[in-house]
């Protein structure tokens, strides 16, 4: 099975659609992604999609998510960041190929099924006990796929921005604590499952236990109508 893994960045989704079972994957990025682990074309996603996506089986897209992230609502954001998911919805729909859309909580999905890494067990050990990945990120799937539900029980680790930050300790502002840029790199490696990234690539990753998830049911389904 062939896939077109658009707005790739380095790579984390197509990982966990190879371990799903898709042979053939092709990564496209306006950026160099030289960390991206299999075939890597810099091209506009988009346009490259129109061009070719017509010889792929299915399409993945992770359009940039900052124009719905939390800092959109924060005194003094930026509310200038481009917005691709209706453009990327519309054009993937017109390929008549099973696709999937990822974005973060408040993108206009629809029917969007939420993943955690809570779900899949994703974790690191910090010096002072084990911090779960939550993570949460919604994905339109067409067919339409089964989700998998949370299981938050744990104090946290979140990845983001430049921090690896600790949400159960908190500081005098009420924000959780960074922890030592010695260790973040390795934290964040070990929760998202992934040990080829530097931080500005694991920030804006997602875990590839995610996609595996998906790329399974993906299979099944498309084999069952093949």
């Amino acid at each position: 099975m062939k896939l077109l893994d658009l707005f790739c960045g380095a790579g984390g989704a197509a990982v966990g659609y190879h371990r799903a079972g898709f042979t053939e994957i092709i990564g496209v990025d306006i950026k160099p992604q030289p960390r991206y682990p299999f075939q890597f074309v810099q091209a506009d996603a988009l346009n490259f999609c129109g061009s070719f996506g017509v010889g792929f089986d299915v399409i993945h897209a992770s359009p940039p998510c900052q124009a719905y992230s939390c800092n959109r609502y924060r005194p003094n954001a930026r509310t200038d960041h481009p917005d691709y998911y209706e453009a990327t919805r519309a054009l993937l729909q017109r390929m008549n190929r099973a696709y999937v859309i990822e974005n973060v909580p408040g993108a206009p999905s629809r029917n969007a099924l939420q993943l955690c890494g809570t779900g899949f067990g994703l974790s690191a050990l910090a010096y002072d006990g084990l911090r779960e990945l939550r993570r949460h990120r919604w994905f339109e799937v067409f067919p339409f796929v089964l989700g998998q539900p949370c299981n938050h029980r744990n104090a946290t680790i979140g990845i983001y921005g430049d921090h690896a930050r600790d949400r159960r300790r908190r500081g005098p502002n009420g924000k959780g604590l960074d922890f030592p840029d010695a260790d973040k790199l390795r934290l964040a490696r070990e929760a998202m499952g992934i040990d080829w990234m530097d931080w500005s690539e694991l920030s804006q990753a997602i875990p590839p236990a995610y996609t595996e998830y998906i790329g399974k049911q993906l299979l099944t389904a498309l084999s069952s109508v093949s």
